[in-house]
């Protein structure tokens, strides 16, 4: 019976990794942590992980001391969880938005410390953008979309990032730290980004952040346009669009979806 039982008692054990992982951020768990999450020993839990690695489910952050779930986990439970990922639900939004408002919409997600275009759908206007076309990115706190989801990150996520970029966003123009800290609060405090900085100039956005099930920011919705157009007549009627899509599309999305972990994965299916 022992012979029987072992292979099931390590079985649960592994589903209780990948579930304890799942719950950590993208920097990974220390073997400590994870071993005492799961409550048994360290060596224990090594041996479950080595097995999690041999089968692609989990991985070693950078350093090597430092565990999280690997690409083909996200995969297998993209594809189970539904057919559509990121970009094709949040399509039938980016077309509403833009023949609504006459206006380029930008679907963006978080890459690390950068901020990815992963759709975009083009408005009658000529304007021009921080991200540029579909797959270009930008330090996380440039343009509007890119703020909406760095204010709304787990605050240790958020500070790092902020220590990582500040010398970046610098380079881009941008004021300084204190700047960014503001126009972070008002983001969190507001629940949306107006971005009219000059930066480019003419030009002028207003983005919302996407909120998965368990309230975690995911992506952003933006609009781009010229400033004259996102005066404050017309202002709160095109946040509260931008606000609507966006909830509507957290309640669609699989919180495994690849591309909220690896947009490059989705864009490789972009044509041309």
């Amino acid at each position: 019976m022992q012979a029987i039982d072992e292979p099931v008692s390590s079985l649960r054990r592994a589903l209780g990794l990948l579930r304890i992982l799942s719950e950590g951020d993208g920097g990974g768990m220390r073997l400590k942590d994870i071993a005492e999450a799961a409550g048994c020993g360290q060596p224990t839990a090594h041996r479950a992980l080595r097995d999690l690695m041999a089968e692609g489910f989990v991985e070693q952050a950078a350093g090597g001391k430092r565990y999280r779930l690997a690409l083909d986990f996200f995969v297998i439970a993209a594809r189970a969880g539904q057919a559509g990922g990121l970009r094709e639900l949040a399509r039938p939004a980016l077309l509403r938005l833009s023949a609504t408002l006459s206006d380029t919409i930008f679907l963006l997600v978080r890459n690390g410390y950068d901020a990815v275009c992963l759709d975009r759908i083009e408005g009658p206007f000529p304007i021009r953008s921080f991200t540029g076309d579909i797959g270009g990115k930008v330090p996380l706190g440039i343009g509007q979309g890119s703020l909406a989801m760095l204010a709304h990150l787990p605050e240790d996520e958020r500070e790092a990032v902020i220590r990582f970029n500040m010398p970046r966003l610098l380079d881009r123009g941008f004021l300084d730290e204190a700047a960014l800290r503001s126009a972070m609060a008002t983001a969190r405090e507001q629940g949306w980004v107006n971005l009219n900085t000059g930066l480019i100039a003419g030009m002028a956005g207003v983005a919302v952040p996407v909120f998965d099930a368990r309230g975690r920011v995911v992506a952003a919705l933006s609009v781009g346009t010229l400033a004259e157009r996102l005066r404050e007549d017309r202002l709160p009627n095109v946040i509260a669009m931008l606000r609507s899509e966006a909830e509507a599309l957290g309640a669609k999305l699989n919180p495994f979806d690849v591309a909220l972990r690896y947009p490059s994965r989705s864009l490789s299916t972009v044509a041309g």
